[in-house]
This record gives C-alpha cells, sequence and structure tokens, in this order.
C-alpha cells in the first residue's frame, strides 16, 4: 500500500466520504488510488476556488468536513479566497495539496513554492508528511483538526514520493475534540446584565443561528425584552415561517448606528462586537454606542447551546413563549411588472419551498429581502461570511452535494458570479438541483456607493467606467447554454416568477437571469 491509498483508506475511516478535487501531476498516485480504493465521492471543479468554495458549502449543510484535491502551491493560491470564506464561516475542511517530490524541491522547480507559508493565513493547522508511513496518521490528524468545534480548515501537504512510495499505514480513528464548557461565572454575568440593562441586545452567531438555538434565544428575549440580531454576514441562519425571527446589523454604516444607537447592553453569544465593514472617513468603525455594556456569553468555540439552556435556566425562560416567531404571509405572486428589488423579494417569499437552502451572494440587490421573506416556508440561508466574493455558486455546490434532496437557490450578482462562473459546468456534470438567480445590473454596483462613503463625490467617466460590465453585456444564457446549464433571460416580474416556479419544479441546474 502506498502514500495516496493510505491516506484515502484514512479519510474514509474517519467519515470524510466526498473530495472536491483539480489534481495535477504531483496528485496523480492519489488520482489512482481513488480507483483502488472505493467510496469516496469526486467532484471535479475546473477552478480551484470552485474546490474550496464548494468544502464550504458541503460543510455547513453536512456538519462535517469534506476534503479538496489541489496542485501545489499555484492551484492551492487559486483556491485561497474560498478558504478565507470558509475559515470566517468555521467550515471543517481537509485540504490535500499535492507538493513536488521531496528530493526534487531543491532544484526550484518552476511551479515551486512555500506551499506551508502560503497555506498558513487560511488554515487553523498545517502539517508536511516527509515519509509514506507518515501520511495516514497526518491525515488522521488533519481530520480531527477540522472537525474541532465549531469547525476548521486544515492543510495537509503531501510531496509526491511519500505518495507513491510503498509502507504507507492506515490512520487511526480520532475523536474531535469537545467544544468548551461555558463556566458558571459567564451565565450569571450575562443573566444580570440582561437583567439590568434597559434596551439589551442578544447578539447572536454560529450555531446559535440553528432552530433549536434561536427557539432558546427567543424565550430569553421574551422573558427579558432582550432584542435579537445577528452579525451582517453569517454562516448558516435556519429562518422561515414558525421560526424566530433574527435581522442582520445593517451593511451600511450610518443604518448601522441607527440600529444598533438604542442598546445599552449587548450580550454577545458565538459572535463578537459588530464593526463596520470597511474604514470609512469621519465614519466609526465600532458600530456599538458608546457607553453599551458588552458581556460574552459564548464565543464560536464554545457551547453555544449549553450556554444558552444555562442561561435560560437562570432566566426562568425554559417554559416562556419564544418571542418574535415569524409568522406564514401567504404573499400573491406577481403576474407583471417591473423588474425591481421589493418584487424579486415577493417572488422569493411567495415561492421558496420548505426545505430550501439559500446560497445569498445578491450584494446590493437582495440586501432587502429578509422582511419579505421572513414568513416563507422554512429553510436555511446561507451568507458571504468572509466577503471574499466568487463564493455563491461554490457554496451552492457543496450545499446540493451535502442534501440531494433539498432544492438550492443561489441569488447572484452578475459581477461577483464571473469569478467562479466555472461552477455551472459542475452543476451540469453532477446534475446538481440548483435554481441560480442573476441579478444581471451589468456593473460592479456596490462600488458606486462605496465611491461615495469614501468620499469621493461627482466621480469622472474614467472612475465609472471601471464599475460597469457593459461594452460587451454579459450573456448569461449563452454562457449557461455551453456549460451545460438550461437557462432563461426574464425582464418582467411576471416571467420572473414563472420562469423561477419552473426551476424549482425540475430535478437539476436551471439560471434565471433577471435584467435590472
Amino acid at each position: 500500500m502506498n502514500g495516496a491509498e493510505s491516506l484515502v483508506k484514512t479519510l474514509l475511516k474517519n467519515d470524510v466520504d466526498v473530495c472536491f478535487t483539480n489534481p495535477g501531476t504531483s496528485e496523480m498516485h492519489f488520482v489512482a488510488a481513488l480507483d483502488q480504493v472505493p467510496g469516496m465521492r469526486c467532484v471535479l471543479g475546473l477552478f480551484e476556488g470552485i474546490v474550496t468554495g464548494a468544502a464550504d458549502g458541503y460543510y455547513r449543510m453536512a456538519g462535517k468536513p469534506a476534503s479538496t484535491l489541489l496542485h501545489l502551491g499555484p492551484g492551492l493560491s487559486n483556491g485561497l479566497a474560498n478558504l478565507h470564506n470558509a475559515k470566517k464561516a468555521s467550515s471543517g475542511v481537509v485540504n490535500i495539496v499535492g507538493e513536488h517530490a521531496t528530493y526534487h524541491i531543491v532544484h526550484d522547480a518552476p511551479l515551486t513554492s512555500d506551499i506551508e507559508g502560503l497555506a498558513r493565513p487560511v488554515s487553523h493547522w498545517v502539517k508536511t508528511s516527509q515519509s509514506a508511513s507518515d501520511v495516514g496518521q497526518h491525515g488522521a490528524l488533519a481530520v480531527q483538526a477540522a472537525k474541532a468545534s465549531p469547525g476548521q480548515v486544515a492543510t495537509l501537504i503531501l510531496p509526491a514520493d511519500t505518495a507513491w512510495n510503498d509502507a504507507g499505514k492506515v490512520g487511526e480513528t480520532l475523536a474531535a475534540p469537545e467544544p468548551q464548557y461555558v463556566p458558571g461565572e459567564a451565565i450569571d454575568a450575562a443573566a444580570e446584565a440582561l437583567r439590568e440593562g434597559s434596551k439589551p441586545l442578544l447578539l447572536v452567531g454560529g450555531d446559535v443561528l440553528r432552530d433549536h438555538n434561536l427557539e432558546l434565544a427567543g424565550r430569553i428575549a421574551a422573558k427579558t425584552g432582550a432584542v435579537i440580531m445577528t452579525e451582517s454576514f453569517n454562516t448558516r441562519l435556519d429562518r422561515g415561517a414558525g421560526r424566530v425571527q433574527v435581522n442582520r446589523v445593517p451593511y451600511v454604516v450610518e443604518a448601522a448606528c441607527e440600529a444598533l444607537k438604542s442598546f445599552d447592553t449587548a450580550i454577545l453569544v458565538g459572535s463578537k462586537p459588530p464593526v463596520a465593514f470597511f474604514a470609512y472617513p469621519d465614519k466609526p468603525s465600532l458600530l456599538m454606542p458608546e457607553g453599551c455594556k458588552l458581556v460574552t456569553l459564548a464565543n464560536i468555540e464554545q457551547d453555544v447551546t449549553q450556554a444558552l439552556e444555562d442561561l435560560a435556566e437562570a432566566l426562568g425562560a425554559q417554559a416562556t413563549e419564544p418571542a418574535g416567531l415569524a409568522k406564514s404571509r401567504p404573499l400573491e405572486v406577481p403576474t407583471k411588472g417591473v423588474i425591481e428589488k421589493q418584487g424579486i423579494a415577493t417572488v422569493l417569499g411567495a415561492l421558496i419551498p420548505e426545505g430550501a437552502i439559500v446560497v445569498d451572494e445578491s450584494i446590493t440587490t437582495g440586501r432587502g429581502f429578509f422582511p419579505t421573506t421572513a414568513g416563507a416556508k422554512p429553510h436555511v440561508w446561507l451568507n458571504n461570511r468572509g466577503g471574499s466574493i466568487g463564493f455563491g455558486l461554490p457554496v451552492a455546490i457543496g450545499a446540493a452535494i451535502a442534501c440531494p434532496d433539498q432544492k438550492v437557490i443561489a441569488l447572484e450578482g452578475d459581477g461577483s458570479a464571473m469569478y467562479t462562473v466555472q461552477s455551472l459546468w459542475t452543476m451540469a456534470r453532477e446534475n446538481l438541483d440548483v435554481t441560480v438567480l442573476v441579478f444581471a445590473n451589468r456593473s460592479y454596483n456596490i462600488l458606486h456607493g462605496e465611491l461615495t462613503n469614501v468620499g469621493v463625490q461627482n466621480p469622472g467617466p474614467r472612475a465609472l467606467d471601471m464599475l460597469t460590465l457593459d461594452r460587451p453585456n454579459l450573456s448569461w444564457v449563452q454562457m449557461a447554454s455551453g456549460m451545460g446549464v438550461e437557462a432563461v433571460s426574464v425582464n418582467d416580474l411576471g416571467q420572473l416568477a414563472g420562469a423561477f416556479k419552473a426551476g424549482l419544479e425540475r430535478t437539476g441546474p436551471f439560471l434565471i437571469e433577471i435584467e435590472m
């Protein structure tokens, strides 16, 4: 048994049975091992950012890590943006990165690079195997690291000779570390702050946004009069009719400060104090009002369920009816009308099916979707936690593979979708049940507002030209068709509703270009 075969067997033994791949020469023995060792589902992406983003989406929905297979330092580098997003989202990922044979590195061949140095900023755990006999155990350690609460990025670097040499051994099955216990002092401090605050806020994130934990937060809010909000961008939010409704801290600094100005106490549960996404001249970086008391109940590495249960008990809120349960709001599906943001939100709110997974990279178009979709059928909403664009389509791939019986809806700005447009090919190849909505406003629309936010007044034609996606216009129908995905273009709300229904009724990928 060679090192590559021992690694595949170790991954499977540790319940890692999906590999998102974009391999090269150094990884061919791992590729060959996939034939020799049955049980691994391999999904090819035509760009490494698709591979790493899909692993992120898979973990968010499956709750266990997938592996990636990447080619040397440049291949890893192509996947860094979505590994950044995965790390910010606390997603567990096991990266397998090929390397030159140990004896070849000294010759400085064209693809030689500092792979460990490239991996460290986006990884919690990095290791290079130096011998075939070590590969299996290193693989087990990588999986264990990836499974550490709430999820980590682990990168194992595999020199080619450690993959092809014999003496490979299957690694052990290693238990994942338990989440950290929240001590009683933190529970007592949060309970006291909630009792004393005249306008308290529960600012929640991470696994608090799962249905059961949101219900606990809703009971605490009802008992204490607290308001529940979540960070602007979060990993996964269970929402819809019958679930505790949670509003996000607005992205725009002025709107965020306005939304938060009245709170005198903030209890942080799986979240950090809210900060502006960027620095702007004469605008604050910290968004909570001056003098607001900040109390951390639990951070994301800790057991937030235990913390909420103990806090509810301390407050006598276990049997309290949760506050803020979203009510079902039947919406009339538009039959005509000009395409605009509220109309799109109405179509979504009326038609999102139960159990759907919504992957949101709608950027400016979708900022106002939450109020109208709050009463939709119960669903999951995935946000771009790390902010690096090109997130949505790859994450939709991973979510669809993790949950093949649930419809995935990808909300995409046209500019951001172009970063990982090759995702459409993988969706077609795997026949994934994803309906993609592309908001084709022919521009990097968010940057128009950012010019103003940083103090640029009356930008000239050269500046504005850097924000447009015309000359030529992108044809999403042609691009999707060329990659095997059926697509339509719509310019009316009635057409959008009809196309969205058609996409939801079919099994397999479908793209709707929405002309804004």
